[in-house]
């Protein structure tokens, strides 16, 4: 498939490296190129331009910018070239504010941030992924528990299998919580992954559904 990344941190590079690692064709827009232009360099085939040139590259688009930035990016990147395509959302709601004993602060409350993003592009198709665990463990997750357990969700059940498809690739379980009010319960499963890294710097975990 044709990717577009909208972003340049540490979670858009590790998903593009593993898109690459699969033989998509990967797309990364930034507002500043020289953030990817070592990565680019040492990833032969990722293409680097705006926001725009992004979107209108990829069928399936990936999310991966600060959640407090998403929707001004996805108003940069113009929202006819979301229209119709998947986009999978990795964002949190993250406030500015420093955690408190290992506790993150959001800045929504009843509804989730990809509600918020789906009610604004109400034409593309949103599926909640990759957003509660470390991009280190987002491709290939290597634990002694084995495959650990990425919970989606999003209105468009096609949608949701294709981003299944990806998540089966990138060597995850799925857990389809169905429509888009799911994100209001998996978005702060990012709180809980993260305390354990603020209190005892340990960020080697992901989280597992068992029957």
């Amino acid at each position: 498939m044709k990717i577009g990344i909208l972003g340049s941190g540490e979670v858009a590079k590790a998903l593009a490296a593993g898109f690459l690692q699969h033989g998509h064709g990967v797309t990364m827009g930034t507002r500043d190129s020289k953030k990817l232009a070592s990565f680019a360099a040492q990833n032969k085939g990722v293409r680097v331009g705006s926001f725009r040139d992004a979107t209108l590259f990829g069928e399936v688009i990936v999310l991966a910018v600060k959640g407090s930035a998403a929707a001004d990016v996805l108003r940069d990147a113009d929202e006819d070239n979301v229209e119709g395509k998947v986009v999978i959302d990795t964002t949190n709601p993250i406030s500015d504010a420093p955690p408190k004993n290992g506790v993150l602060d959001y800045f929504t409350t009843e509804e989730s941030l990809m509600e918020r993003l789906q009610r604004e592009f109400s034409g593309a198709r949103f599926v909640k992924a990759f957003s509660c665990v470390g991009s280190a463990l987002m491709v290939h997750p290597k634990l002694s528990g084995g495959p650990p357990t990425m919970f989606i969700c999003g209105n468009d059940a096609e949608a949701r299998q294709t981003v299944t498809g990806i998540l089966d690739q990138f060597g995850w379980e799925v857990e389809d919580m169905g429509s888009a009010e799911g994100a209001r319960a998996i978005e702060p499963l990012a709180v809980l992954w993260c305390i354990p890294g603020f209190l005892r710097n340990d960020w080697s975990h992901a989280f597992k559904m068992l029957r």
